[in-house]
């Protein structure tokens, strides 16, 4: 970290000056210099700058049509250990301020909100605090508790407590019981390195950075969280979260000098200009290369080929665009699909399994890194992977790539720029996070959004066939700060570290007076209390049920009069790209067909087409389209979960001047796809096993609730054999039957088998364009494609199936997630919406406070499933599971007992309402639109059942929680590590994933 003396005020950049009136000068809030603005025509969007007067803050304001406004206040934070104090200062922050004396303002208003988003983020070196809503009450009510949350938070000792560390008795009035670590961010963190690939990018940025902010672990490591101090905490805000160190970025229709009031007036009328300046250096470099191996915990009896291996390197600033989009160019050239030559020899190498997840470009920090890496792999192939990528890169340097390949990256570059998402994050905040690094190093963010003037720069730097050669040269061959990392795996290192863990809380309780050690019994006490307590929510804004749209706005699909049959079409704003879909009616398959589908539908994409190979088809996807791929999707019906309708769903996307291309490739790829590809074949097995082992511990709280779920539904059941934890386990059993050739060569033809049936289904269309591309892809659909004859076909069944199971899933995590389910109802059903709001009212009232507030998990929370007919509740990241299996049971009792609660319901009836009306992209919109249609949930039966939410009563919740509730109907899983489960009784069957 780098606190100069002096401000160093940053010079106005010159903008293109355009006719929006309120973006001039002169209607400025007097409070703060307007430095300039600028038309971005492929995002329809002008970027206007400014900065505050009195203090330096910054504020860039995206002006759109969009009534979707973002909001976001960042701060540069830059710890100098692994403490977590970045992290666990974003989590108290939001605990309490100055004008919202409340316990926990946050969370609070998430449910007296009608917002689109709304959260918190720790980066490796800033710290945001972004929301989004379309309801302008909303978003002013929102805006005015995050500024005093960030600028005047009130930091009480016994949020720290919560949120961070602490430490108690294991029997809380019993000294003489063993201490034991709590804490909110401290479970958070043990949960996060739990994941091999988190502790692998820690582990490689900690000597890719000696020296930097980003050595250190900025979440907090668990080993070190215990050594913040409160006192630590207070200071590290009194000098990061203040004006003159924060970035204001806001998106939408609200008039900027409206925004600068409020920013005026709620804070940074109360602060002045602060002189040091905080930044982060850049790194110091390495003279030689450095070799180094480490391990992780890995608790399995079979720890072969569980080794990985990467590279970095370190690159030059990420706030100078031209290296930047360079690198960008440069990284899909070499890493982007499997004809890209530097994956292509990682893919196929039998040093290790797979790629490593971390391949690509790392562009947030003060200076990019440039990484790639196998996994499944032995520490001693370490020297020969590193020769594997340097020579490769070698090849590449001396040879040069064809220039259809750089043409074709430099297409998906502009193409990224140009698509309008929104089907995550919000489209504002995508924005909004995309330019954040720029702005928080005191780049240019607006650049970063405007790429077209790079992207120039890039088509006549390309034309010299020495380009690319030229970078991996300099960047990567003859860069001596490069890192070459072994993590491998120790099966005794958890056992060590927990060892470790209670002998330094023994040491700990040793040293404690009698006095001491009532400060902690008084303590936990008055935690206990403050959890309790019921705060006067009245001091914080709030929105009714008047506030809500009396309407659900989607989007409706044109009525064709010619076209291709089956065909269905959106006109939307999609500013120049085309989507594509063919939905194909899934056959009845057999349970091992069933078993096959997510492998198909990752190889239908992935492998070769026609006369080309799996490699140049990858190639030549990239030259045309943005993306093509398919997927199963399968739901109930709206009256029976038991009934099932699916559909594999091929979809594509392309600039408009590609589209004849996108849809002649997708018929090519339906009609010609290979399966004769058994290499390939055999690395995407291994991908696919790898990606879904590694995803358990970040995804563990679905995975359970689709575990518990699993007997209760048929889609269910499906969902748990193919996407969930018994998925797991069939990949692993998958990829270990296929090791001789002749197994390959029969999965081979049973994919191949497995498509023939699927050419011969029937099949139907999804367009999405702007109005001026109608005609075209509508003519170009009923050229290339034909209709199968399917008189005989039969639809996919699944057998029925409604029954609980208790199960123990074992798997290599710190933490917990626990999960219990109930059999329901579907939405056609009376009872469905007031099921839905159950969950949220179950979560907001009890479930939030018992389980993480009291309990230490990360997160939990209930929700129905109307599609499989099904009410399930979850923890995340939790340190217990018996505790929390007991709050899901005793929650229906608090439920059961409440009173006089219609502020609570009309928040739970306003949380499930927001995320109902919630927006997407325009193009993610109509094909949302189409796909619930096809399920039965129509545009109509959508709108009815949200009026039929906007009318639950606090009695239709205790009488379906009576109804459907009842702990001799629950379905539970949990997943959990071997040491834990042999404290939990017996009845849970054990099951090793």
């Amino acid at each position: 970290m780098m606190i100069g003396n002096g401000y160093n005020a940053v010079k106005p950049r010159e903008f293109v000056k355009v006719d929006r009136p309120f973006m001039q000068q002169d209607n400025c809030h007097p409070a703060f210099h307007f430095l300039g603005n600028t038309q971005i025509d492929a995002l329809n969007v002008e970027v206007a700058e400014f900065e505050h007067k009195a203090t330096g803050a910054r504020h860039y304001h995206i002006a759109t049509d969009h009534d979707e406004n973002v909001f976001l206040v960042a701060f540069r934070t830059v710890p100098e250990d692994s403490r977590g104090i970045a992290h666990i200062l974003e989590h108290t922050a939001l605990c309490g301020s100055e004008r919202y004396p409340v316990r926990d303002p946050f969370f609070m208003m998430t449910r007296r909100s009608l917002n689109t988003f709304m959260n918190a983020f720790t980066s490796s070196d800033w710290t945001a605090y972004p929301f989004a809503s379309q309801n302008r009450k909303d978003y002013f009510n929102l805006l005015d508790v995050y500024l005093d949350a960030a600028f005047f938070s009130r930091l009480d000792p016994l949020d720290f407590a919560q949120e961070g560390h602490r430490v108690e008795f294991a029997e809380a009035d019993n000294p003489e019981s063993d201490l034991v670590y709590k804490g909110v961010v401290y479970n958070e963190m043990k949960g996060a390195m739990s994941s091999p690939v988190a502790t692998l990018w820690q582990t490689l940025t900690k000597y890719l950075f000696p020296t930097t902010t980003y050595h250190h672990n900025s979440g907090g490591d668990p080993d070190c969280i215990p050594d913040l101090t409160y006192e630590d905490l207070c200071e590290f805000y009194r000098s990061h979260y203040h004006p003159s160190n924060a970035v204001f970025m806001t998106f939408g229709d609200i008039p900027v000098e409206e925004l600068h009031r409020r920013f005026e007036e709620n804070a940074l009328a109360r602060f002045e200009r602060r002189d040091e300046q905080i930044a982060v250096e850049d790194e110091k470099r390495y003279f030689a290369p450095v070799r180094v191996e480490e391990a992780y915990a890995l608790t399995q009896d079979d720890i072969s080929q569980s080794t990985h291996h990467v590279m970095g390197w370190l690159l030059p600033r990420s706030i100078d665009l031209d290296e930047l989009m360079q690198a960008h160019l440069l990284t899909r050239v070499l890493l982007d699909n499997s004809s890209s030559p530097l994956r292509a020899a990682l893919e196929s190498t039998d040093l290790g399994s797979a790629p490593s997840p971390l391949c690509g470009l790392e562009d947030s920090n003060r200076e990019m890194s440039f990484l790639c890496g196998l996994e499944g792999s032995e520490p001693e192939h370490a020297a020969a992977f590193e020769t594997l990528v340097l020579d490769t890169l070698e090849q590449v340097a001396r040879e040069g790539v064809p220039m259809e390949m750089v043409e074709a990256q430099l297409h998906q570059l502009e193409l990224a720029q140009r698509e309008i998402t929104g089907d995550g994050y919000p489209f504002g905040l995508q924005l909004i996070l995309a330019s954040m690094p720029a702005a928080i190093h005191r780049g240019n963010p607006v650049g970063v959004l405007d790429i077209d003037p790079a992207l120039e720069k890039l088509r006549e730097l390309i034309k010299d066939e020495n380009f690319i050669p030229g970078l991996i040269r300099r960047w990567l061959l003859d860069n001596p700060h490069r890192v070459r990392l072994t993590l491998r795996p120790d099966a005794e290192m958890a056992d060590r570290r927990e060892a470790a863990e209670a002998a330094r809380l023994a040491q700990i309780k040793s040293g404690l007076t009698d006095t001491e050690k009532q400060a902690i019994i008084d303590r936990a006490a008055a935690l206990e209390a403050r959890q309790a307590q019921i705060d006067d929510d009245s001091v914080l804004p709030c929105v009714t049920l008047e506030d809500v749209p009396a309407e659900l706005n989607l989007p409706t699909a044109t009525e064709l009069a010619s076209g291709p049959a089956n065909t269905t079409l959106f006109n939307a704003g999609t500013n120049g790209l085309v989507y594509q879909q063919v939905i194909v009616d899934l056959p009845d398959l057999d349970e091992s067909e069933q078993a096959l589908l997510p492998l198909y539908t990752y190889c239908l994409t992935e492998l070769g087409c026609g006369e080309r190979d799996y490699r140049a088809n990858q190639a030549y996807q990239s030259q045309v389209t943005g993306g093509l791929h398919a997927y199963t999707s399968l739901r109930g019906q709206i009256d029976d979960e038991q009934s099932v309708s699916g559909y594999l769903v091929m979809s594509g996307k392309a600039l408009s001047v590609n589209s004849e291309k996108l849809t002649s490739l997708m018929a090519e790829t339906m009609e010609q796809a290979r399966f004769d590809e058994t290499g390939r074949i055999r690395e995407i097995v291994a991908q696919q096993r790898a990606r879904r082992e590694q995803g358990i511990t970040g995804s563990g709280h679905a995975l359970a609730m689709m575990a518990a779920s699993a007997n209760l539904a048929p889609v269910a059941s499906f969902s748990h054999r193919t996407r969930g934890l018994e998925g797991v386990r069939r990949a692993k059993a998958l990829d270990k039957r296929i090791q001789s050739e002749e197994a390959l060569k029969a999965l081979g033809h049973e994919l191949a088998a497995l498509h023939e049936r699927m050419k011969a289904a029937p099949r139907r269309f999804l367009l999405v364009a702007e109005e001026d591309h109608e005609a075209a892809v509508l003519s170009q659909v009923e050229q290339y494609w034909s209709m199968p004859e399917s008189a005989d076909f039969a639809p996919l069944a699944l057998p029925r199936t409604r029954q609980s199971v208790g199960q123990l899933w074992l798997t290599n995590t710190q933490v917990n997630f626990c999960a219990t389910a109930f059999p329901t109802v579907t939405t056609s059903h009376p009872d469905a919406a007031a099921l839905t709001v159950l969950g949220d009212f179950l979560r907001n009232g009890y479930l939030h406070r018992a389980i993480r507030e009291q309990g230490g998990a990360y997160g939990a929370g209930a929700g129905q499933d109307n599609g499989d007919g099904v009410f399930r509740f979850f923890s995340y990241r939790d340190p217990r599971v018996e505790g929390t299996l007991s709050d899901f049971v005793k929650s229906v009792d608090w439920l059961l007992d409440c009173e006089n609660e219609e502020q609570r319901l009309q928040e739970a009836i306003l949380g499930v309402i927001s995320s109902m009306d919630k927006p997407g992209s325009p193009a993610g919109e109509a094909k949302s639109t189409y796909h619930s249609s096809l399920f039965g949930r129509t545009p109509d039966v959508r709108r009815a059942f949200r009026q039929q939410i906007l009318s639950v009563t606090l009695d239709d919740l205790k009488r379906v929680a009576k109804t459907y509730l009842k702990p001799e109907m629950a379905s539970i899983a949990v997943v959990t590590n071997a040491k834990t489960a042999e404290s939990l009784p017996d009845t849970l069957q054990r099951i090793d994933v």
